[in-house]
């Protein structure tokens, strides 16, 4: 073939010879593959490309459809595309934000309405259907950036010409359906066609659309009761709306006119101030009802063990005497531990702690008497026990952290009553833009990657490989008890991605090109490139931060 391209499919693990400028979404068609849903976007050279992209040397292709978690996300932004549109059709006067997650689906609101009524959400409904109907091309292409700013604040978009104005680049990206313009941080399916599996509904203050379950991409996800998780949300989406930094862009702009060691000053002030309110509601239900045990759970990377000992030291502020154990004391010896579906150890099972061993320890403490703490040593994978029994007076409180704290199987032996539940979230409270999220689990991940590269010898490649199965861990053993915490905090900084962005970035780059992971490591090199940098010096030592990049006055 004249001017023939060499081309690899991993899908099919063969070669096909293809003419050069040949688009990925003609490709396809050539390879004939079988894929139990529609092919949404690629991997060219193990980094993400839209079907658009046409091929003019020879590359090693991966195609994804929405069981991906990457395909999921391009799914998602191309609805919001298309919601876009008809949101400006139908409610002009309302410009509408994208607030957070809720299960697989998306929450949001618009600007002058409380709420919305069923049929206003049927006849969204059907806008953004017939959009999808149409099956439009959605095109991207490169223009100057003073350009694609006039574009963005004539449609309406005054936030994300912000943001383009906050990190001057000559050329940036723009995507057309039809004569709507948008702005989006990765890709997009290659037409409004792609996207017409979704649902609208009323919900709280604004709708949400419920998208396909990834597991499951024939049904939509179901959307799970979290009602205080809303809560919290909506609570820190009002404060940095006062504190004038709601987007990514404005944050920015306040970080370039000097204005950083009061922005982190107040956040963390907010931090302190979260502390000692949960310090006097667990003193409140200690002289109440005699709450002696403090369980706090949360995802990787929440900030879990900073935040045990904040809570501790305020607690000791109030006069009581708090005592910390760590969960992960309890596991079984190593070789009684159960295994996962590959025969791995799997420490992430409630099995794997010794819960008789908890009960009964818990239970002789609350009545007064001395216990052996066991002490777990990861070495050798084997009980050891420290040298001081532990012992509990009037004004103790047990503090206990670990990812089953607040399953209730854990302490079937301890009254309710005892209890005091907490749930730590790090849900990232600025957004990229009014209807871009920063996903909860990329702020966490860029904790983790930093935490575990300083404190464990892990690499960037380690940490982003195992990933998907601490995901998983979670959305089986944490996410569904979240609700029953009698209070859930916000362990997220807004400025602290800026803070993250220099300490990580080479840590990134250490990732070859020959590996699937450097396609998670480049996605998140783009994404911190929209970020001013911000130095550590100013940063608190006691602040939840310093758990990741050091520096802390707490030993852990």
């Amino acid at each position: 073939m004249k001017n023939g391209i060499k081309v690899y499919c991993e899908n099919s693990a063969s070669y096909i010879e293809v003419q050069m400028g040949t688009t990925l979404l003609e490709l396809t068609g050539c390879l004939e593959l079988k894929h139990n849903y529609p092919i949404l976007a690629a991997y060219v050279n193990n980094r993400i490309k839209e079907l658009n992209y046409r091929v003019y040397t020879p590359i090693s292709v991966r195609f994804i459809d929405i069981s991906h978690p990457e395909g999921h996300r391009v799914y998602q932004r191309t609805v919001t595309f298309l919601l876009q549109r008809a949101m400006a059709a139908l409610f002009p006067d309302n410009p509408f934000h994208i607030r957070h997650s809720v299960g697989s689906g998306i929450y949001c609101e618009a600007v002058g309405k409380s709420c919305f009524s069923e049929s206003e959400c049927i006849a969204l409904e059907h806008a953004v259907k017939e959009v999808a109907a149409q099956n439009l091309p959605i095109q991207r292409k490169k223009e100057q950036t003073v350009d694609i700013v006039a574009k963005l604040e004539a449609a309406g978009y005054p936030d994300k010409a912000t943001l383009l104005r906050s990190r001057p680049k000559l050329y940036n990206n723009i995507y057309y359906m039809g004569q709507s313009v948008g702005y989006f941080f990765g890709a997009l399916a290659p037409t409004s066609g792609y996207v017409d599996n979704f649902a609208i509904i009323p919900y709280n203050e604004g709708f949400l659309v419920a998208l396909p379950d990834r597991t499951n991409p024939l049904r939509l996800g179901r959307v799970p009761m979290a009602d205080k998780m809303a809560g919290l949300f909506h609570q820190f989406h009002e404060w940095m709306d006062v504190v004038g930094v709601p987007t990514v862009g404005e944050l920015n702009s306040r970080i370039l006119q000097g204005d950083t060691s009061e922005l982190i000053k107040i956040a963390e002030a907010v931090h302190s101030r979260q502390f000692s309110n949960i310090a006097d509601k667990i003193y409140e239900a200690n002289r109440e009802r005699g709450a002696k045990v403090v369980l706090i759970s949360g995802p990787s990377s929440s900030g879990k063990t900073t935040s045990a000992k904040r809570i501790g030291i305020q607690l000791r502020v109030l006069g009581l005497h708090p005592v910390l154990i760590s969960l992960d004391d309890y596991f079984v010896n190593r070789e009684d531990t159960p295994r996962d579906e590959n025969g791995d150890y799997d420490y992430e099972a409630l099995e794997a702690l010794d819960l008789a061993r908890l009960n009964d320890d818990l239970k002789q403490l609350i009545d007064g008497k001395s216990v052996e703490i066991p002490r777990y040593d990861f070495i050798t994978g084997t009980r050891q026990w420290h040298e001081q029994p532990l012992k509990l007076d009037d004004r103790s409180v047990l503090i206990m952290e670990g990812i089953h704290a607040l399953n209730p199987k854990l302490t079937p032996a301890l009254e309710e009553r005892l209890k005091f539940k907490i749930y730590l979230s790090c849900f990232t409270s600025v957004a990229m833009d009014n209807i871009t999220r920063i996903h909860t689990t990329d702020n966490r991940l860029l904790r983790r990657i930093t935490r575990d590269y300083r404190t464990r010898g892990n690499n960037a490649y380690d940490t982003i490989a195992r990933w998907q199965s601490v995901r998983r861990g979670e959305e089986k053993h944490i996410f569904p008890y979240q609700e029953n915490a009698d209070i859930m905090v916000n362990t997220s900084l807004f400025y602290e991605i800026g803070v993250l962005r220099p300490i990580i970035e080479p840590i990134l780059r250490e990732i070859p090109d020959t590996v699937p992971e450097y396609g998670e490591a480049y996605r998140l090199l783009e994404f911190l490139d929209n970020f001013t940098p911000i130095s550590t010096e100013e940063i608190p030592l006691d602040s939840v931060l310093r758990e990741f990049v050091g520096g802390s006055s707490f030993k852990y």
